[in-house]
């Protein structure tokens, strides 16, 4: 079957799963985890398991993408891993040290052997899935790194977890964490409020370009972090998309959609599948609110009011 004739198979299959997965669906998958680094208010635990939480009480099937020189080369960052397979979460790569295949000092062995590395220790998990996301979301500043991996994630038998939905929640994270650091009474209030307008602000531009790029919704993979601010407001986060009228799928059944077989050149790094599909067409995307910055409205607003 040619790819062209596999797309219409695929597209054929999601839509006819359209009235399960509703017009507005949404993945979770969290990236960095999990996480033994000391932070204010939570210890690593209670931080998994307030993620773990929040996810068990929407009824969500998440992905937890590991870096596992953040935590699960010791046994009770291990642990923290293995809770999500048996909660029935999906356990996938994000390399053991989160180097980035753009920096010409990474040659493709090097980030190859990050691969194979972080595979050696979640592999036995629960929910385990050959699953790779690519650190930065950025896969090769050179055709020869580019090509390369690709090659050797199809022959590894890996798929590339791609994102549509890509977030900046690290970047408020930090901000918070050095907050609670200078003052461990801060109100969160202001947090949570720049969190969920975040949140909201990305999903409604990604929504706005797939409608731009296929004139339909598509099954939106948010890309995440396991840190301190999705522990603490991640339930709020789920309460507001529902709210709005957003559906959560699991990755899996996101990953049956028909977009996530694009190819695009992706000649920029750090971008979204979306975005890169809309690059690769020379699709005009000024009419599309605030799709490559990091939260660059969100900081400004919190340096105004002091945060």
């Amino acid at each position: 079957m040619s790819p062209s004739s596999l797309k219409q198979t695929a597209l054929g299959l999601f839509l006819s799963l359209g009235s399960i997965l509703g017009a507005q669906s949404l993945a979770l998958s969290f990236d960095d985890g999990p996480k033994l680094a000391v932070t204010p208010l939570l210890t690593p635990q209670q931080r998994n398991q307030a993620i773990l939480k929040a996810l068990k009480s929407a009824h969500i099937q998440a992905a937890l993408f590991v870096t596992a020189n953040n935590g699960a080369v010791k046994p009770e960052g291990l642990a923290l891993a293995r809770a999500w397979g048996k909660a029935g979460h999906w356990v996938g790569n994000h390399t053991l040290s989160h180097p980035d295949l753009n920096n010409q000092e990474v040659t493709l062995q090097a980030y190859e052997d990050e691969i194979l590395g972080c595979d050696a220790i979640i592999q036995k998990l629960p929910g385990y899935q050959k699953w790779f996301r690519f650190t930065f979301l950025r896969e090769g500043n050179t055709p020869e790194k580019r090509d390369g991996i690709k090659t050797f994630l199809i022959a590894q038998g890996y798929r590339n977890a791609s994102v549509t939905l890509d977030t900046s929640d690290w970047r408020l994270d930090q901000r918070l964490v050095a907050a609670l650091k200078r003052n461990p009474h801060a109100d969160l209030h202001p947090f949570r409020r720049i969190y969920l307008e975040h949140l909201e602000q990305r999903a409604n531009s990604y929504r706005n370009l797939s409608q731009l790029l296929f004139k339909r919704d598509i099954a939106q993979v948010a890309l995440m972090h396991h840190n301190l601010i999705n522990a603490l407001f991640l339930k709020d986060a789920i309460l507001m998309f529902k709210a709005k009228g957003w559906t959560f799928v699991s990755p899996a059944e996101a990953f049956a959609d028909p977009v996530y077989l694009e190819q695009p050149e992706r000649l920029f790094p750090g971008q979204s599948l979306l975005l890169s599909i809309a690059r690769s067409r020379n699709i005009k995307l000024a009419d599309v609110d605030r799709l490559v910055d990091d939260a660059d409205a969100e900081i400004e607003e919190m340096d105004r009011l002091g945060l």
